[in-house]
């Protein structure tokens, strides 16, 4: 993907005493307290941020957090405790400014954090005059936000519009490059495991994947209907009846071909949706209909660790059973080890797929860990995410 890049520039001293602009995804979670209870996208950002003091331009930072109502800034959306963290891991003060959009106070060699930007009214609906006055706080704009590539507010695409340069930063750089190697030139065999509640949040991902991949890997109740559409029973578990010709469709497809979706031959089962439920492996013709299916059994999970160690690429999203219940992770843990243990190239996203690989310690074994949510989904989906789009037509420019 032809994008300019923040680090090339940096490399060529065109970051020195220049204003940077850096839309980050800050957005962590937090308790009732305030506290920071995960602080992943927090270190993901910091390069971005040491890059630009490094180059010594004056640094700006703004991201979202939470839900804020556009207009009001609510303790509880405030960014304090981001700019708190943020400086301790830069060894430096980060200031949090507020009321920013009209002009900030920020010296070469000084970074300031830039109050929540949702709370700015007409960010979510990229409003140009908005977008106008961001982009003349600053001479180099860098998204350095996967997480929110696939929306076009004021942050993410607008000021990318107007400033006098637009380019990537490194993450979203990583993004990128991992992404088009995954899916635009992948090694082969391609495998592509795409698990969750409902096949109907996952369709347009399961019918674009079902055009390129050489294995379709279903979990979860995406599971359950597919084994509803090859004619076996699910007892009560959870499933999507309605969208069995859909799924029959991407079978059909991956055969058509000479691609499968490998359906379960057993499965673990359950009376009760519980921690303690008394897991029980049975073949996936025989489930009663009373049970509920809450994990791929052995036998099928091996299968499935054999295909992924013989990978040339994975493409993980989403665990393959209830793998917060130990007693119906085995499936989930089988899947992520041999993923670690395969040579493929592997790119995982999604909160609970990023939740499987920390429960199971196989970072260093992944090759690359999207920090993006629905961005992610949406480029498996084969859509051309806005933040790319408009940083694209830049570098053409």
């Amino acid at each position: 993907m032809n994008v300019l890049r923040f680090s090339d520039l940096c490399d060529q001293g065109r970051a020195r005493g220049r204003r940077v602009f850096i839309r980050a995804d800050l957005n962590v979670p937090q308790d009732d307290a305030g506290n920071i209870t995960e602080e992943t996208r927090i270190r993901a950002s910091v390069p971005c941020i040491q890059l630009a003091l490094a180059g010594g331009a004056a640094v700006m930072v703004t991201s979202h957090l939470g839900r804020p109502t556009e207009g009001e800034l609510k303790d509880a959306d405030s960014l304090a405790p981001v700019a708190k963290r943020l400086s301790e891991l830069l060894g430096r003060p980060v200031p949090l400014k507020q009321d920013w959009v009209d002009g900030v106070d920020v010296q070469p060699g000084e970074v300031v954090l830039l109050e929540n930007c949702r709370v700015n009214k007409g960010e979510k609906k990229n409003n140009p005059e908005l977008a106008k006055k961001m982009a003349a706080l600053c001479d180099i704009y860098v998204n350095d936000a996967f997480g929110t590539a696939h929306r076009a507010e004021a942050t993410t695409y607008g000021i990318a519009e107007y400033a006098k340069v637009a380019c990537a930063g490194p993450l979203l750089a990583a993004e990128i490059d991992a992404i088009s190697k995954a899916l635009a030139n992948p090694k082969r065999p391609l495998v592509a495991i795409v698990a969750g509640s409902k096949v109907s949040t996952k369709l347009t991902i399961l019918q674009s994947l079902a055009k390129n991949v050489d294995q379709l890997i279903v979990g979860g109740g995406i599971a359950n209907t597919f084994l509803l559409a090859e004619g076996l029973p699910i007892g009560k578990s959870l499933a999507e009846a309605d969208l069995v010709d859909e799924a029959k469709a991407v079978i059909q497809a991956m055969k058509a071909r000479g691609a499968e979706v490998p359906i379960p031959t057993d499965v673990v089962v359950a009376k009760a949706f519980a921690a303690d439920a008394q897991a029980t492996v049975k073949q996936a013709q025989d489930v009663a209909a009373d049970d509920l299916i809450l994990d791929i059994g052995p036998q099928t999970a091996q299968r499935l660790a054999t295909q992924l160690e013989a990978a040339g690429t994975i493409v993980w999203n989403g665990p393959v059973g209830v793998f917060e219940f130990d007693a119906f992770a085995q499936g989930t843990e089988t899947i992520a080890r041999a993923i670690a243990a395969s040579s493929a190239f592997s790119i995982a996203g999604g909160g609970d797929t990023l939740a499987a690989i920390a429960k199971y310690g196989i970072e260093q074994d992944v090759g690359y860990i999207s920090t993006g949510g629905g961005a992610f989904l949406e480029v498996l989906e084969g859509k051309k995410l806005p933040a790319f789009e408009i940083l694209e037509r830049r570098a053409q420019a």
